[in-house]
């Protein structure tokens, strides 16, 4: 009990012996008592550790009421981590295991970097043609306008001659993005 009141007036020599006295003892105490489906983050020296930790920082609050007051502090303070973890556990859907072949439907950080730089250059290619080129090529490719379509709002004479302008217009795209 001496030693405790000294580790409370702040002596560091007192603190050690005090561990030194306590901790083998409620190791062996705590051997197993965490059970096995609940052991995934903590052992039992975790747990010993943590509760001496706990106990080193609020020793000022600690009163010894009897010789072994400690150590039954400690062991309390063991069985409420030990009640924690299990409910932390029983909390949580159990973990299983993912095939090594399972596929992600997210988009990977590589292909989506490739998926910009590709849409980037076709933007640049497409700055690089004429109003109207660039007009046609957005016409059918990303408004998805039919031929039909595109020959009524571009006042184009015939199906054919739209069809060509449009084709021409794509065919430069296409040069430009392989330039």
């Amino acid at each position: 009990m001496e030693l405790v009141v000294r580790a409370r007036d702040g002596d560091r020599v007192a603190t050690e012996a005090l561990l030194e006295r306590c901790l083998p003892s409620v190791r062996r105490w705590a051997h197993g008592r965490l059970p096995a489906f609940a052991r995934e983050q903590y052992d039992t020296n975790d747990l010993v550790q943590d509760a001496a930790l706990n106990l080193l920082k609020r020793i000022d609050l600690f009163t010894p009421q009897h010789v072994g007051a400690m150590r039954g502090y400690l062991q309390m303070s063991i069985v409420n981590r030990i009640r924690d973890e299990v409910r932390r556990v029983n909390r949580r859907p159990p973990s299983e295991e993912l095939p090594e072949d399972q596929v992600s439907d997210r988009t990977s950080p590589l292909e989506a970097a490739i998926e910009s730089e590709a849409y980037d250059r076709y933007r640049c290619a497409l700055h690089q043609l004429t109003v109207k080129d660039r007009e046609l090529v957005l016409a059918r490719v990303e408004v998805q306008w039919s031929t039909n379509e595109i020959m009524r709002r571009f006042g184009m004479p015939t199906e054919s001659a739209t069809r060509t302008a449009v084709n021409r217009a794509l065919h430069k795209l296409l040069d430009r993005l392989h330039a």
